[in-house]
């Protein structure tokens, strides 16, 4: 297995503007995908085959890359998508964050076809990260920009069509979300930088009751590592919570909250999100 990394560029940061590959001890492994037509990468995740990777692509694509990073197919440019992080959908479909039109927009799994909006356009003011609960609902998180300040973080629980009623879950002074998943045991985790944007930024990871809303822990970094920027969040298949963030990947020990300290470190990352994906077969 190796950890694939969309590493930003542009508005999203000064990285490298690609994918690159690590394998789990951390040892660069090199660009991953080199002439994939990968532009400002933002959110990657595992197609249900396990062979192969959505990439979100900035010039409002999608891609489906296989394991030898070929593009194998893609969505047509979707005008103001802006896409961030995708998760598949209970019914198979990708499904991503478009950051322009403030929504989340659905595709077929092989790519093919038009995208369709799951809910309406500027249903929050900034789409920071979202998952489909068990129970078929919803769960999506609104964040700050540099441009509206510091505010609450929210985190709204959506239920399924054709009703799609909308209700705060969460509301958190302290939480300012960049990403959002599921853990093992079906509560929210989300990454957190508050205030958004500033040097002095407090970053934690934050566990959230997916019933109550209520705050259930706090992972917060023990100093060994920067942890500045934090992005996007993948489970391990052992458990443990890892987490991107500028010049890192870090990695926590979810049932106790301890830090396992920097899996990853690459000066120039600005990693926006990451995968485990498997190399190809010798």
């Amino acid at each position: 297995m190796q950890i694939v990394v969309t590493s930003a560029s542009g508005a999203n940061g000064n990285g490298r503007g690609t994918l690159l590959a690590f394998d789990l001890n951390g040892n660069s492994l090199g660009t991953f995908a080199p002439d994939a037509g990968i532009v400002d990468p933002r959110g990657i995740h595992l197609h249900p085959d396990g062979r192969h990777l959505y990439v979100n692509n900035g010039d409002d694509r999608v891609l489906l890359l296989d394991q030898r990073g070929v593009v194998v197919a893609t969505t047509a440019p979707f005008e103001r998508l802006n896409p961030g992080g995708g998760v598949v959908s209970p019914d198979g479909r990708y499904c991503v964050t478009a950051r322009t039109l403030r929504t989340i927009v659905a595709f077929s799994a092989d790519l093919s076809g038009p995208g369709v909006a799951l809910l309406p356009d500027d249903v929050v003011a900034y789409p920071r990260g979202f998952a489909f609960s068990a129970d078929g609902r919803l769960l999506l998180a609104a964040g700050a920009t540099e441009s509206s300040g510091s505010v609450a973080g929210v985190i709204f629980a959506i239920s399924p069509a054709p009703e799609r009623r909308m209700t705060r879950l969460v509301e958190d002074a302290d939480l300012s979300p960049l990403d959002l998943t599921l853990a093992p045991n079906g509560n929210i985790v989300t990454n957190s930088e508050v205030p958004f944007g500033s040097e002095d930024a407090v970053t934690s990871v934050r566990e959230y009751d997916a019933s109550t809303g209520k705050l259930v822990r706090i992972f917060r970094s023990d100093g060994s590592v920067r942890y500045r920027q934090p992005r996007g969040l993948r489970f391990a298949r052992d458990g443990r919570l890892f987490c991107v963030s500028r010049d890192e990947v870090v990695a926590f020990d979810f049932d106790s909250t301890k830090m396992l300290g920097a899996v990853v470190r690459f000066d120039q990352l600005h990693g926006q999100a990451l995968e485990f994906f498997p190399p190809v077969a010798d």
